[in-house]
């Protein structure tokens, strides 16, 4: 009689749990660059007041994703937080962003290329929900 082992349940793939570990590493350098970037007039102000809201967002308690289901609660407020900078950083451009990126400028452009498929660790469902509420708190 075989025993059959009780499949775990995975979220996401190797490859984007990497790229989470990769991207962690460069949280000097990010941190840097989002507060030289929430400082710089040139960046719009309604994506740096939507940066800041998420951060706002995933710093509360009130989650769409309540943050004690597991790993889900969490990622939520990951992709949330990709999703902004992803914006953050597409409307500022690359010439604002490597004025003040402090590391490699090859790095910044992995990073920058990299910051939304963080969503790949969410279902599609859940990711499609988050796209709405972002885009619509971004018109308002």
């Amino acid at each position: 009689m075989k025993l059959r082992r009780k499949r775990r349940f995975r979220l996401g793939n190797r490859s984007a749990r990497r790229l989470a570990r990769r991207m962690l590493l460069q949280l000097p350098a990010l941190v840097t660059l989002v507060l030289k970037l929430l400082r710089d007039r040139r960046v719009s102000t309604a994506d740096r007041a939507l940066f800041l809201a998420v951060l706002a967002y995933v710093i509360t308690p009130a989650d769409l994703l309540p943050d004690f289901i597991a790993v889900l609660g969490l990622v939520d407020d990951l992709y949330l937080v990709g999703l902004a900078l992803s914006r953050l950083f597409g409307r500022a451009g690359p010439d604002i962003l490597l004025e003040h990126w402090s590391g490699d400028p090859r790095t910044l452009g992995w990073f920058v290329g990299s910051v939304e498929e963080l969503g790949s660790l969410l279902p599609g469902s859940i990711r499609r929900v988050l796209r709405r509420t972002t885009a619509s708190r971004a018109v308002a």
